[in-house]
């Protein structure tokens, strides 16, 4: 089982957390199944974080603990703290169940993956903001206003989507009333989780516009989780890989996308799909994750990764400063990059450097 390593340091003057996670585990099965193992890590405010991982790797739960919202019976514990940019920090897990509920939406608001399981069928779009409005006690008339002005920042027509039930409008149509829907009470921080993955590659690529305009208009914190890395690249600041229900590399989109330092990361990029690399090249990594109740001892990648020898096995790496902002929890971090080389053109990287603008 891993221990508390730290992803972001916590000593920089410079240094503006919005959320702090620290020692942050989930378990399940009287505390026997960790699904979030000792995670601890800073959310800058103002960024943009991208966690990615595979289907199970523990990245929705992380997500979900930033508003304690773990489903039952699963357990939260460790530190996570929310520092507002006016007033007092706010230890997210000592809140009362009415002290939580106005925090999920007016400070942390969170868009869950599937835009068309998240309405309710029966009601009409404009109804589920006026119920929120009304449940967090805020000027309704006002607070209509302002979804109207979000529906426009959306490129949708305001009193249209709000007379619409919700199948009267298309996937990308209700994802972005979704959006809309978890701001209207001005959140400083919006999680995402998977919110691109039932939409076509055009509606993808309009949305991370979008959200790119949204943080900068609202300044927002956004924190997007996906299990596709290709694209959160060309949104994200900084990109957090999750492994085995803990992360195992952090650094700048940049630095992740050019130099990635840990074996795993190394492999998901050389096996997504792209235009430069020969088919052969593009190979998925063989293996599946460890599920929950059978986490290896050691770097719980080693049984999948072509680096491992007997340390790895044996012992939980931690992380490794590869440089200031970039962290890889892996012995041979410095080999990785010779001994797994990408297999893509510069385009990748060049959209991480430029924010996957055109």
């Amino acid at each position: 089982m891993a221990t508390s390593t730290p992803v972001e340091r916590t000593d920089d003057e410079s240094a503006d957390p919005v959320v702090r996670i620290q020692n942050a585990s989930v378990t399940y099965d009287g505390g026997e199944s960790f699904v979030l193992d000792h995670v601890t890590m800073d959310i800058e405010r103002h960024e943009i974080l991208g966690i990615v991982g595979e289907s199970g790797s523990g990245k929705s739960m992380l997500a979900s603990s930033l508003l304690d919202a773990i489903p039952d019976p699963g357990r939260l514990r460790g530190s996570i703290e929310y520092y507002p940019e006016d007033g007092e920090p706010i230890d997210v897990l000592s809140q009362s169940k009415e002290e939580l509920r106005k925090m999920r939406w007016e400070e942390i608001s969170m868009v869950f993956q599937g835009a068309m399981s998240s309405f309710n069928p029966t009601m009409r779009v404009g109804e589920h903001f006026e119920e929120t409005l009304e449940a967090h006690d805020a000027d309704v008339d006002s607070g209509l206003e302002f979804a109207r002005q979000l529906l426009e920042d959306l490129y949708l027509e305001p009193e249209r989507v709000l007379n619409s039930y919700p199948h009267e409008l298309s996937g990308g149509m209700q994802q972005r009333a979704q959006i809309a829907l978890s701001l209207v009470l001005k959140p400083e921080v919006l999680v995402m989780d998977e919110p691109t993955a039932a939409l076509d590659l055009l509606m993808q690529r309009t949305i991370l516009q979008l959200l790119r305009d949204l943080r900068e208009k609202y300044d927002l914190t956004l924190v997007f989780i996906t299990h596709d890395l290709p694209l959160v690249a060309t949104l994200a600041d900084r990109l957090g890989v999750v492994y085995a229900f803990e992360p195992i590399e952090v650094g700048t989109t940049e630095q992740m996308i050019q130099n990635a330092a840990h074996p795993y990361t190394r492999e998901l990029l050389k096996s997504t799909p792209n235009l430069d690399a020969p088919l052969e090249a593009m190979r998925p990594i063989e293996g599946s994750q460890p599920a929950p109740v059978n986490v290896p001892d050691g770097c719980a990648y080693h049984p999948r990764c072509p680096l491992a020898d007997h340390q790895c096995e044996m012992e939980d790496p931690g992380f490794h400063e590869v440089d200031e902002t970039h962290r890889s929890a892996c012995f041979h971090w410095e080999a990785s990059r010779d001994e797994i080389p990408l297999n893509y053109a510069d385009d990748l990287g060049e959209a991480a450097r430029s924010g996957g603008e055109e």
